[in-house]
């Protein structure tokens, strides 16, 4: 895909790996529309500001209208509650489900005919090393996210033939919000968005960032129990 002649959507644009993905594509000559709930927020130059909420059907419609010359859309909004899925409140875990996974395929379903319009396109949906491992305390994070990862699966065979390709972006911990209370090792969101630019670039079906996610990738051949020691 020719970045330089792209029009892209990032959801979630207004801090961490969104407004970095955005800004990258920005420096590489990408039209950017930068999605936010509250555009207002956004205060990155050069990029078009949009209102977003990727949970309102309304709010997904309206962006469709506001726009019309996108083809590449990037599905990076979403939220960690740490919710656990035996413990934590069901309507909680219902909300994160359809922030990380209903709401960018709505996303995704509403902006396919703009994409295919233009000539077709990519789609990025930002996932996460936790579409492939599950931790307990944040449950209902992995469980949204594994979904994800069989969507993206799924859209990529259904749109190739509709000259739109969907790539999964993979990755661990990054210094953004999200993972601040977190010690240990952080990938920095820039560095992040310029690899998921080549991948978008290149036509890549699967853009892996870190070694962490490598390494998890090739354990889910084996047997369960190398990916989860505490079963032994």
């Amino acid at each position: 895909m020719d970045i330089a002649s792209t029009t892209a959507l990032v959801t979630g644009a207004n801090r961490g790996l969104g407004r970095a993905l955005a800004e990258e594509l920005l420096a590489r000559g990408a039209t950017v529309y930068a999605g936010a709930r509250n555009p207002d927020t956004v205060d990155l130059p050069g990029a078009k500001a949009i209102a977003l909420d990727i949970t309102d059907p309304a709010s997904v419609a309206a962006a469709v209208e506001a726009t019309g010359d996108v083809t590449l859309l990037v599905n990076n909004a979403g939220v960690d509650s740490r919710l656990d899925l035996l413990e934590g409140d069901l309507a909680a875990i219902e909300a994160e489900l359809a922030t990380n996974f209903l709401g960018p395929l709505a996303v995704t379903r509403a902006f396919v005919p703009q994409i295919e319009a233009n000539g077709g396109g990519s789609v990025l949906n930002v996932l996460s090393v936790l579409a492939w491992v599950s931790f307990p305390g944040t449950g209902a994070y992995c469980a949204a996210k594994s979904a994800g990862w069989s969507m993206t699966n799924a859209l990529r065979v259904q749109l190739a033939p509709r000259s739109i390709r969907v790539a999964g972006l993979y990755v661990g911990y990054m210094d953004t919000d999200m993972a601040a209370d977190v010690r240990a090792p952080k990938s920095a969101p820039a560095d992040v968005a310029r690899l998921a630019v080549d991948g978008i670039a290149a036509g890549d079906h699967e853009i892996v960032a870190d070694d962490v996610s490598r390494n998890v990738r090739a354990g889910l051949s084996a047997d369960v129990t190398a990916l989860y020691g505490q079963l032994r």
